[in-house]
């Protein structure tokens, strides 16, 4: 967040509020924050400095059939904890590290960002020295280094960071945080294994306070209200959070995109697509045809589009178009040597000309902007409305685009994609749809994921289901799909239908086995209907 976000006071910073005053009242003139980290009192016949039990994880089993997200029952997952730190006394140092923070910022107004949080972490090491002499009077005991350090490092996330989330997004092992209110948190680690881990609230409306707290904080804020109840961010650590307040419960999802730098060959190590498909998709895109990945919500599309990237030549100049950065190209400069990524930015909510934004800028008006920074490479990230016409405008201009979109199985994808275009205006008829997306598609490339148990818990298991080839079609369709590599039950596609002969030869140019190709067709062959 820039030292200017909040204005020219630096105190008027939300994580810089103090708690209420004896009386209720809080210091006049500040704009401060309801949110609170404390958690329910402790029980009267134990003392608040007791540590709970050690919890070793619950290990399950479950049945042997494939499970859906829906049906997975989250009462039965693994649990995660976080080490039975005490709320309460996070929340209460807090809040004294607040107040002392303000204070110092009265008297250094112009202190940036990374001072505040060395000023804040040594504040809250004079907080902690004070409550451990106290100790020691009272009990003859001190807490441990490990105890201390867990605990400061506790306030110093809610002061700066994320509070009770913050763990979660520590912890390398996990891939991505789902909330379905303040109780029902689940994780799911890297390996796709789906843990149950500690509420990050005492009740909906701390979190949702929560989510309010850190729209406000954001480099660009913004509201998250009743009127308003959509919330998407990035974080600090290029994790993107989506959260709504109008679903039954409030709803969060951290999505952490810890695998930034994947090639084709890990995802063949990782069961996601067999070494001839990846040699196929290696050839495809160095042959510069256009793709298309799709499948549903977090079925692996982003990784298999960086996978795919890391087949274009370091020097080729590359565009990234994105709602919130997700491919994070532009950071891998070993791999990719000229990266210009452009982000949708939502504006401030004040109403500019024709009801937009003021600041807004969305994908089209980038589009048209990037056609003056000679991209060899176009990348969409993903495809969910009129949008599509922006990724038709790219692979007109370019050859060899890449983009993703939401669709059941590879051939609802053409159905998907005509839809979305038709949602530009009744000017855009199905035939014309039909038509520009046959011309400029070559490949549809669908994923999938499935639930299945393990003996450590349920885990997701992520695959390349199938392959199809786009073409033009008839004049009552106006596009034709080949099955070029098909679905198989529970597995990764398999061989099926030779690519069509335009595009052959120069994936055989590029390295694609289309003998190994038709080894595999052969001892797969098509039940007869």
């Amino acid at each position: 967040m820039t030292d200017d976000a909040f204005g020219e006071d630096p105190q008027r910073l939300p994580l810089f509020a103090t708690a209420a005053g004896p009386n209720g009242h809080t210091r006049p003139g500040r704009i401060r924050s309801t949110f609170r980290l404390a958690e329910p009192a402790a029980k009267a016949s134990e003392p608040a400095d007791k540590a709970p039990e050690p919890v070793e994880p619950r290990r399950v089993s479950l049945p042997a059939s494939l499970l859906t997200a829906d049906e997975l029952p989250v009462s039965l997952l693994p649990k995660v904890r976080s080490g039975g730190l005490d709320w309460a006394r996070v929340a209460r140092l807090r809040s004294e590290a607040s107040t002392a923070l303000t204070e110092a910022l009265g008297e250094h107004p112009a202190m940036g960002r990374t001072e505040q949080e060395e000023l804040g972490r040594s504040i809250i090491e004079r907080l902690l020295d004070g409550e451990d002499a106290d100790t020691v009077v009272q009990r003859g005991q001190a807490r441990t280094l490990a105890e201390r350090r867990q605990l400061a490092e506790a306030t110093f996330d809610a002061l700066f960071r994320l509070g009770r989330l913050q763990p979660l997004l520590d912890d390398p092992e996990v891939e991505n945080v789902m909330i379905t209110g303040f109780d029902r948190v689940v994780v799911e680690r890297a390996d796709g294994t789906l843990v149950e881990a500690e509420p990050v609230a005492d009740s909906d409306e701390e979190l949702l306070d929560f989510l309010s707290f850190l729209a406000a904080r954001a480099d660009n804020p913004r509201p998250f209200s009743a009127s308003q109840p959509s919330l998407h961010l990035r974080l600090e650590d290029g994790s993107r959070l989506a959260a709504a307040r109008d679903t039954a419960r409030p709803s969060v999802v951290v999505r952490r995109h810890r695998v930034r730098r994947v090639t084709l060959a890990d995802l063949v190590e990782w069961g996601t697509l067999s070494p001839l498909m990846a040699g196929f998709l290696s050839a495809a895109v160095k042959a510069r045809r256009s793709i298309v990945v799709s499948g549903g919500q977090g079925d692996g599309k982003t990784t298999l589009v960086r996978a795919l990237c890391a087949e274009i030549d370091p020097w080729e100049v590359i565009g990234t178009f994105e709602t919130e950065h997700e491919l994070f190209l532009h950071e891998l400069s070993e791999q990719h040597r000229i990266v210009h990524a452009w982000e949708e930015r939502p504006g401030s909510g004040e109403h500019a000309t024709a009801g937009r934004s003021s600041g807004e800028r969305r994908t089209p008006e980038q589009v048209i902007d990037s056609f003056r920074f000679t991209l060899s490479r176009q990348i969409l990230g993903e495809i969910r409305g009129p949008e599509v016409w922006s990724m038709i405008k790219l692979m007109e201009s370019g050859a060899g685009s890449l983009s993703t979109t939401h669709a059941a199985d590879a051939y609802s994808t053409m159905r998907k994609l005509i839809t979305c275009a038709m949602e530009a205006g009744p000017h855009v008829t199905m035939e014309l749809a039909a038509t520009k997306l046959a011309d400029t598609i070559d490949f549809i490339v669908q994923m999938t994921c499935e639930i299945v148990t393990t003996p450590v818990g349920p885990r997701k298991v992520r695959r390349v289901a199938e392959i199809l080839a786009v073409e033009p079609g008839e004049e009552n369709k106006r596009y034709s799909l080949t099955s070029i590599f098909r679905a198989v039950p529970g597995g990764i596609g398999v061989a099926d239908t030779p690519p069509p002969g335009r595009i052959l030869d120069q994936l055989l140019a590029h390295g694609f086995d289309y003998t190994a190709f038709l080894a595999e067709a052969d001892a797969h062959p098509r039940r007869q209907p």
